[in-house]
């Protein structure tokens, strides 16, 4: 069937075919048609650049504090997120999740605490309303140190 366009002032005729061997309908416009396109950098990379053992109390024992400092090139982060998972990257064992304010330099620094001694995936992420990036490594902790 073919429909004239509601709007007076368009050029537009709307065209429908029925019949479709796949059960849907296809529609064909033809016209003028204007939009705007925004164009977003968006984060385009993500590099763990060192990891560094806190040292704890003996009270603190439980937990080995590690620290990770990030960059990032592109736009600046809003979140980050940390997934600790088996050393094969497979298991999720815990997901962290954080808003950040970066306003100059990508160059943070992630502390997270691992319960007990072991080989870690560690993932992290970073993101804003229009992109992520994702780093990933293996951590070895080994009740506060670690390799």
């Amino acid at each position: 069937t073919i429909e004239p366009s509601s709007n007076p002032d368009s050029s537009t005729t709307v065209k429908t075919m029925g019949g479709n061997p796949d059960g849907g309908c296809h529609i064909y416009r033809y016209g003028y048609y204007r939009t705007s396109i925004s164009i977003v950098e968006g984060i385009l990379e993500v590099n763990i650049i060192r990891m560094t053992n806190i040292q704890v109390t003996e009270s603190q024992a439980e937990n080995s504090l590690v620290d990770f400092v990030v960059t990032c090139q592109g736009s600046l982060p809003t979140d980050v997120c940390t997934v600790v998972s088996d050393p094969t990257c497979q298991m999720s064992q815990s997901v962290v999740c954080d808003p950040i304010i970066i306003t100059d330099k990508c160059l943070l620094t992630i502390r997270r605490a691992f319960d007990e001694p072991g080989t870690y995936c560690i993932n992290i992420t970073l993101g804003d309303d229009t992109s992520q990036a994702l780093a990933s490594a293996l951590v070895s902790v080994n009740g506060g140190e670690f390799a």
